[in-house]
């Protein structure tokens, strides 16, 4: 659901009324400045997150998809603190009420930190190669002082065979390991302190694929034992369709369409959902073949010049005058679904 101004669906609101609201985003922004000349001057700047609002509950699995730039990183590295945004509000629930993580310290970051944890992209250069699995998984236990001696050792344990390892494997290195193998650590390392909201950037992207459906396989089983809610980073999304309960689309900064999986996946109401869908591959060889792919013309505009109106006009097939002229807002579109698009009303856009 997207956050709007309305009193009765603005974060505070959704926070009072819907107990299973873990995570709500509203209006993220995230400008890199662009400086240039010896005294480094700031003469622009990269719009890499551009008024992103979403929300995730208690549960569930949102998957955020797009290509190469267009800010899905950048919001998961804002979401954790890595970056800090340039506006907007996350707003993280417990129980009770909301608790903003734009307006916190570096201090009090630090209570929050256990509730919020990240599965980076490459497992190689995630894991350190001097520190034995045992202290990798061990260290936010340690960190954050919830256990220590035997009790350490057997947490580590128990981490390790709930992602499919060796308990014994906690005095080896991560050189020993396979690329799924390291990934599995990573997975076991941001689930040491049974965080509430994972996020995860691309998990299987460096894997072979025949390790990505095991380590895609490997979440979703965890998600249903442990039951944490997790945000799910992909450009692909033939990879994110079996386990993701929703699908926000982002392009240029912004989300485009988003949406329940099934339904976004059956009819797109955004013709940038349906080029990436028509790239997905489906098991009919019969059926494959028939496909029309939706080729896109052009590269993903510059993020620090954005296209006037719609961003995506330049590359859409469908465009019309007013496309070029006025920015789109995400709005309701069909059942399930939003989409920031002037036509998809007239629009009869394919899926798979």
């Amino acid at each position: 659901m997207i956050i709007s101004t309305d009193a009765r669906t603005s974060p505070e609101h959704a926070g009072a009324s819907d107990r299973n609201l873990l995570l709500a985003v509203s209006g993220l922004r995230k400008y890199f400045p662009i400086r240039r000349g010896l005294l480094r001057k700031v003469v622009g700047e990269t719009r890499a997150v551009d008024g992103v609002s979403f929300e995730v509950r208690r549960g569930e699995m949102l998957g955020l998809v797009g290509e190469s730039g267009s800010g899905k990183t950048t919001v998961g590295r804002c979401l954790m603190r890595l970056l800090q945004p340039t506006a907007g509000r996350i707003l993280l629930y417990n129980a009770m009420a909301g608790v903003d993580l734009c307006g916190l310290s570096a201090r009090k970051l630090r209570d929050i930190r256990p509730r919020l944890q990240m599965i980076f992209q490459d497992p190689h250069s995630s894991l350190n190669p001097r520190m034995t699995v045992g202290e990798i998984v061990g260290e936010p236990l340690i960190v954050n002082r919830v256990a220590k001696g035997t009790e350490l050792n057997e947490r580590v344990a128990t981490l390790l065979e709930l992602v499919g390892l060796n308990g014994d494997d906690l005095r080896r290195y991560p050189h020993a390991f396979s690329g799924g193998q390291r990934q599995r650590i990573g997975i076991a390392r941001a689930l040491a302190l049974r965080p509430e909201l994972v996020i995860a950037d691309e998990p299987v992207s460096a894997l072979d694929v025949s390790v990505q459906a095991q380590i895609l396989n490997l979440l979703a089983e965890l998600r249903e034992r442990i039951g944490f809610s997790c945000i799910f980073i992909a450009h692909d999304l033939s990879v994110v369709e079996h386990i993701c309960d929703r699908v926000a689309v982002m392009y240029l900064g912004r989300i485009v369409e988003i949406g329940d999986t099934d339904t976004l996946y059956r009819a797109p109401q955004h013709p940038y959902t349906e080029a990436l869908l028509s790239a997905v591959p489906i098991p009919d060889p019969v059926a494959q073949r028939e496909r029309t792919r939706v080729r896109l013309e052009g590269e993903v505009p510059d993020a620090s010049s954005p296209p006037p109106g719609c961003p995506f006009h330049p590359r859409c097939r469908y465009a019309e005058p007013l496309c070029r002229e006025c920015v789109p807002e995400l709005r309701p579109i069909a059942e399930k679904s939003l989409a920031s698009c002037h036509l998809s009303e007239k629009l009869n856009l394919k899926g798979v």
